[in-house]
């Protein structure tokens, strides 16, 4: 083998389209080239590394145990040129270049536009992307580079909370939602034993919020397995929709129902002595470099919706060697809003 690297940058994206399309001509649409041309370049870069790549025996292009070496591998370096390429566009000083934040279901669909729009206003060069996935793929994609920051609901995978930086940002009250004609829903306070009597509309019990919700009702002393879950939903949307219906109760994030709540749609129930909240957290990872379009994010959008910068949050609780102390969403006239 001589000095020169056995392999191309283009062969590594042609390797880890094959192994993303699952066949090498799905591999060549997705690339916009023939099914030849990507043959050519793997036979090419099976010669040079003098390993097969590839089992051929199957219809699905399965990799071989050398393939997969090299696609892990492959991952890393593209994603090192792509973030190269990132840093260089910084230069141009927030004139271009792109933003990725990432976002579990709720804060994705609910407060990272808000907080997008705000950013675009002020910096309308600058290219914006959402990923909206579960709290566990949102962690995996900061910790890849795929993604400059996050907000998450939930608890970031155990196997990447030493690499990624986990700042708490804001509680998120989840509130116990009702149609405007239920009986209750002109009580001021709503007794614990009540909800026993309630039929609720839920998340799928393995969703993050369903688990949190179930978390902090048990340490309020109230048995969730008791609780009659009429039906289960996939969608906070349509939870409320159900809820509007009359076909039940449920527990929502604050934040996904302020439209509703200033209209009148729903009607939002106290429970006595029971508050729900769960704790929102922006993760970095600190050993990707950080553009200054997250930079910007960070500093000027972020506080703007709990009225606290992360560095004074962060910087409180290293020196006192506590937790920082978390601040609510803000509400105005016992509304929701993230304004």
């Amino acid at each position: 083998m001589s000095s020169d690297l056995p392999f191309t940058l283009d062969q590594l994206r042609i390797l880890k389209a094959i192994a993303t399309e699952g066949s090498f001509k799905r591999a060549a649409d997705s690339l916009y080239v023939s099914q030849p041309a990507v043959s050519l370049q793997v036979q090419n870069l099976e010669r040079q590394l003098n390993v097969p790549l590839f089992d051929r025996g199957g219809r699905r292009a399965q990799l071989t145990e050398a393939g997969h070496l090299l696609l892990e591998y492959g991952d890393r370096i593209l994603s090192l040129c792509q973030e190269t390429c990132r840093a260089i566009e910084d230069l141009q000083n927030l004139q271009g270049g792109t933003l990725i934040v990432g976002a579990s279901q709720t804060t994705g669909t609910y407060l990272l536009p808000r907080m997008i729009g705000l950013f675009r206003q002020r910096y309308p060069e600058v290219a914006v992307q959402l990923h909206v996935h579960s709290t566990r793929r949102t962690s995996w994609s900061v910790a890849n580079g795929q993604v400059d920051l996050a907000i998450i609901g939930g608890e970031v995978p155990s196997e990447l909370q030493e690499s990624l930086e986990i700042i708490p940002y804001a509680e998120d009250e989840l509130a116990l939602i009702m149609p405007v004609f239920h009986p209750l829903a002109n009580a001021e306070i709503i007794r614990r034993e009540d909800l026993y009597q309630l039929k609720f509309i839920a998340l799928d019990s393995q969703s993050t919020i369903r688990k949190v919700i179930d978390q902090v009702l048990t340490r309020c002393g109230i048995e969730t397995s008791n609780l009659g879950i009429e039906m289960e939903l996939n969608s906070i949307e349509a939870i409320k929709n159900a809820v509007q219906a009359g076909l039940g109760v449920a527990f929502v994030s604050i934040s996904a129902i302020e439209k509703e709540l200033q209209m009148g749609m729903l009607h939002r129930g106290r429970v006595e002595s029971v508050v729900v909240n769960r704790t929102l957290s922006v993760i970095f990872n600190p050993n990707r470099y950080r553009s200054k379009a997250a930079e910007a994010f960070t500093a000027e959008i972020l506080p703007q919706f709990t009225n606290r910068s992360l560095e004074l949050t962060q910087a409180q609780a290293e020196q006192n060697g506590q937790e920082p102390t978390v601040p609510s969403l803000p509400a105005v006239n016992g509304k929701a809003t993230v304004e």
